[in-house]
């Protein structure tokens, strides 16, 4: 046993310090990136900024809505193989779509059906286990790898450095960050294991960006704010669940709560997950997630609005013309307190 005495944050524990800009509106703010995948070689160029391969999240409708935007979904993996077929068969891919897969051999075979019957229509993969520390997951990854060497992976999720290096060398494009930061995910409550995930962002950016790799930071943004200090902290993509949950986008049955629509949310290693999908919770095991009912939201469309916008406003706070320069001029401020809530949360 051993105690890392150094300190690790979150978002709530800092704020971005303001610096002099020449921007006199946000409207000057370039928000979208350009990347050449390391190992697929693919260009990306879009808003880096994934709905998350949740069936309550990552849908084909929230695809379409998103794509509008140039920002991208990881589908989620519970798809039907036609579904599967006919979306990407018929999508004209303006940006990534991420087809989501685990590690088991049922997953491989479904993704190399769907990939056999609709061509080069899938480009990007997202390989998504709770814990990608494991021997089987590494092995899933050379598996695929050595398959689809022109195929873009992310991969994850993990939270250190050492492992995002190793999972690099692997053959992965962008290491997923992040364990229980997310907003249905009880993993710290029930395991203990976790990491703070603004560090986390830090060291695995790191450690990726010294061999050419990338980051997506998954979980923890509650707010636009949080997308600015990821990005910040050098994320160079982030996954949405929560955030983007709850509108009429994600498919989800609307419930009526003493005269208000609600809409289920919950994590994929919840008991109503498991449920849905295995037949329940296996005996040697504990959920890991929660469900909640949100107010409906309707479309989309006005929450994204938000979310750019404040992405935007941090650049021009800190006189960031582009995107990618927010993490070159980002210095993080540790505060006690991030609002005045004298009138309630706001």
């Amino acid at each position: 046993m051993r105690i890392e005495e150094d300190l690790k944050l979150d978002f709530k524990d800092v704020l971005i310090r303001p610096k002099r800009s020449t921007l006199t509106s946000r409207s000057e703010v370039d928000i979208s990136r350009e990347f050449v995948f390391l190992h697929s070689k693919q260009t990306y160029h879009g808003i880096p900024i994934i709905a998350a391969n949740m069936d309550t999240v990552g849908t084909f409708e929230m695809a379409q809505a998103l794509a509008k935007h140039r920002l991208s979904v990881a589908l989620h993996k519970h798809y039907a193989e036609g579904d599967l077929v006919r979306f990407f068969g018929a999508y004209a891919a303006v940006v990534p779509v991420f087809y989501s897969m685990g590690i088991t051999g049922a997953d491989y075979e479904k993704f190399r059906r769907v990939r056999a019957q609709t061509g080069d229509a899938i480009q990007h993969v997202c390989v998504d286990v709770a814990n990608g520390y494991t021997k089987a997951f590494i092995d899933a990854i050379h598996r695929l790898r050595n398959a689809e060497p022109s195929l873009t992976i992310m991969a994850g999720n993990v939270v250190t450095g050492e492992m995002t290096e190793e999972l690099i060398l692997d053959g992965v494009d962008i290491v997923k960050v992040g364990i229980g930061p997310g907003s249905v995910c009880t993993t710290r409550k029930m395991s203990g294991v976790g990491y703070p995930q603004l560090s986390a962002i830090i060291e695995c950016a790191d450690a990726a960006h010294g061999l050419g790799g990338l980051i997506c930071a998954d979980g923890g943004c509650a707010s636009p704010g949080d997308l600015a200090k990821a990005f910040g902290g050098g994320a160079d993509f982030i996954m949405l669940g929560g955030m983007l949950a709850g509108h009429a986008e994600c498919c989800g049955e609307l419930i009526e709560q003493e005269g208000v629509q609600k809409v289920r949310f919950y994590g994929m290693s919840s008991r109503q997950a498991m449920d849905k999908y295995a037949g329940g919770v296996a005996p040697y095991r504990a959920s890991e997630g929660k469900e909640v009912l949100l107010d409906f939201r309707g479309p989309v469309e006005n929450t994204l609005q938000d979310i750019l916008g404040g992405v935007r406003s941090a650049c021009t706070y800190v006189g960031a013309r582009k995107l990618k320069e927010l993490s070159k001029r980002t210095t993080f401020v540790r505060v006690s307190q991030q609002l005045n809530e004298v009138f309630g949360p706001g």
